[in-house]
């Protein structure tokens, strides 16, 4: 019976994981199919490789959040607590090093980025990036730990990264910019957001929960600083990008096949992600507290779920959607009505931002953090008008050539004077949304989209196409920051009409009352 029971339980929570990944890759799915229908006709053979990409996202993100769930978000918390409760300020400078060293380092969007800068080895690249993650994890877990304000961290270290850029070549610049979204992917987010909730869970104080967002804001910094010092080293000659030549295939057997080959490879690109952080765990608890049998059984299957789900999820994604976003993008460029591509890809980004399997994970831990108080339809609607402005203004800049410190810098500014207007806890949650948002979905579709597009206005990719991650990364930290200035007049609102003071402001986080709930 008990057997049973947990069978029941599992197809249960499956299923609802299913829903959950049609909801959020329907639409994208059908905005494609319409434009296929209508403004940009692709070619036969590529529409049945499409549609089977989205039926693997579909299944593919069900098994990975369901994975994430049971094994990623139980491993980071239990690390973060039992090296907080050591109370050994030097272990956890180590270990929060080597884990953000390793997440990164075995991160499958960085391998696509590294590919993308002909002028720098891919091993320098991906392992200089990897010690820019690992030692901001570091600074990361002393900010919990110490309680230090992570406003103030954001803007000191975003200062120092406008102040680099302005020696860097712009053939790095938006490829910088664009290093702090992708190695925050799908292995690197619920691990090091688990981390921050284990070492919060430590401290008594009313900020404790709050100050468990940020890691990933703050880890999105290294990666930034890592490539412009790489800029400033190996000088400029990142422009000499080079378009790969999308194959369509003859017929359906040759459709299925090119999927069928792609598995394999990424098996091992997720088995050397996975796979570290796994055993990195096992050793781990094995050495400081070991846990209960049945307790590692669920977390060894969790990580098979992971697995299975991440190698089905970027199969489909590179495979099925990479192709004809870049296509879709390439004949909207090259028409006398480009200008559409702008609110074309503004309608793809509102609804693809739920299609990212971290966002998944970041708007559920929110949800719980906040006792429901920030809901994760607000999250989900103020993340796609984020990412919506965002991908507009990167298919501008490809149409135009725009450069990319004419918005990023302006969008960072207002971020960040908006950070002393809304309380820590929308703070840290934009800054954390930016990194989550730009995800592979970002990498392989809309990347794809908008480099199609520079290429047929005959713009620079390196220098007018990237810098879209970048966007995708920045916008949702005002979107995020605007919710917070929302929800802080509505409860001033509601004060106001009970006759109370208006509150004073604090950095405790007053989220009690299912009447603060935010609606929209």
């Amino acid at each position: 019976m008990p057997k049973f029971g947990y069978k029941n339980r599992l197809y249960s929570k499956l299923h609802e994981k299913l829903m959950e990944a049609i909801s959020s890759v329907a639409p994208v799915t059908i905005i494609v199919l319409l434009l296929t229908f209508t403004a940009a006709p692709i070619p036969s053979g590529m529409l049945p490789s499409f549609l089977l990409g989205a039926l693997m996202l579909i299944v593919g993100m069900a098994l990975f959040t369901l994975g994430s769930e049971t094994a990623m978000t139980p491993m980071g918390e239990y690390v973060g607590q039992s090296m907080t409760k050591s109370r050994n300020i030097v272990l956890i400078i180590i270990v929060s090093f080597i884990v953000g060293l390793m997440v990164t380092i075995s991160e499958p969007d960085l391998t696509v980025l590294a590919n993308q800068i002909p002028s720098i080895p891919n091993f320098t690249l991906i392992f200089t990036v990897g010690i820019g993650v690992g030692i901001f994890l570091v600074l990361a877990m002393l900010r919990i730990i110490f309680a230090i304000r992570l406003r103030t961290l954001l803007i000191i270290f975003y200062v120092i990264v406008f102040g680099i850029s302005f020696f860097v070549s712009p053939d790095f610049l938006a490829v910088s910019f664009d290093s702090g979204g992708v190695t925050t992917g799908p292995m690197t987010v619920p691990f090091i957001m688990a981390l921050g909730v284990g070492v919060a869970s430590i401290r008594s104080d009313s900020n404790a929960e709050g100050d468990s967002f940020g890691l990933v804001a703050l880890c999105s910094v290294g990666p930034i600083l890592a490539v412009m010092a790489l800029g400033l080293i190996f000088g400029a000659g990142g422009s000499d990008y080079e378009s790969e030549v999308v194959e369509i295939a003859e017929d359906s057997r040759t459709m299925f096949t090119s999927f069928i080959v792609m598995i394999p490879h990424y098996a091992k690109e997720v088995a050397m992600a996975v796979s570290p952080i796994y055993i990195f765990f096992m050793i781990y608890q094995r050495i400081f507290a070991p846990m209960k049998r049945d307790t590692l059984v669920t977390i060894t299957v969790g990580v098979l779920y992971t697995y299975v789900g991440l190698v089905l999820f970027l199969t489909g994604v590179n495979v099925g959607f990479m192709p004809i976003g870049n296509y879709i993008g390439s004949v909207l460029g090259g028409t006398s009505y480009a200008w559409l591509a702008v609110p074309f890809g503004m309608l793809i980004g509102y609804f693809i931002v739920s299609a990212e399997p971290a966002v998944h994970v970041l708007t559920k831990q929110v949800e719980e953090i906040t006792a429901g108080a920030i809901p994760r339809k607000a999250l989900f609607t103020t993340l796609g008008l984020g990412v919506a402005v965002s991908v507009g203004l990167a298919i501008l800049r490809a149409l135009t050539g725009i450069s990319i410190y004419c918005m990023i810098f302006p969008g960072y500014i207002i971020a960040m004077t908006l950070a002393f207007f809304v309380q820590d806890i929308f703070v840290s949650i934009a800054f954390d949304s930016g990194g989550v948002a730009s995800g592979p979905m970002t990498a392989t579709f809309l990347l794809p989209f908008t480099i199609g597009i520079c290429e047929a206005v005959g713009g620079n990719v390196v220098q007018d196409a990237f810098g879209v991650v970048a966007m995708v990364a920045m916008t949702p930290l005002i979107a995020i920051e605007v919710l917070g200035l929302i929800y802080k007049l509505k409860l001033r609102k509601q004060q106001k009409l009970a006759g109370d003071a208006a509150p004073e402001e604090t950095d405790e986080v007053i989220l009690e009352t299912d009447d603060d709930i935010i609606e929209m």
